[in-house]
């Protein structure tokens, strides 16, 4: 793996363990696709770090169980906004 993309899947997974964003706020924020974060902490850092990867683990099983309830908060306030 090339030095630049170990380092950015070491930040990634150290982003996501500290904020607990989602893969589309941290692909936002890195300024790349979600599919690449999304291989970048599964694939790549299990290999760099198995320790960090299973703290990232947890956070996007939690972030995927409340995807429904940010869902129906961005279509409410989608609503309330439109009512105004």
């Amino acid at each position: 793996m090339r030095d630049h993309i170990w380092k950015r899947v070491v930040e990634i997974g150290q982003h996501i363990l500290d904020t607990e964003d989602t893969v589309r706020d941290t692909a936002r924020r890195f300024g790349v696709s979600k599919s690449t974060v999304h291989k970048d902490v599964t694939e790549r850092l299990p290999r760099v770090s198995p320790q960090l990867a299973e703290g990232v683990r947890r956070v996007l099983e939690k972030n995927k169980s409340e995807r429904h309830l940010r869902g129906g908060e961005a279509t409410r306030q989608k609503f309330l906004q439109k009512s105004l």
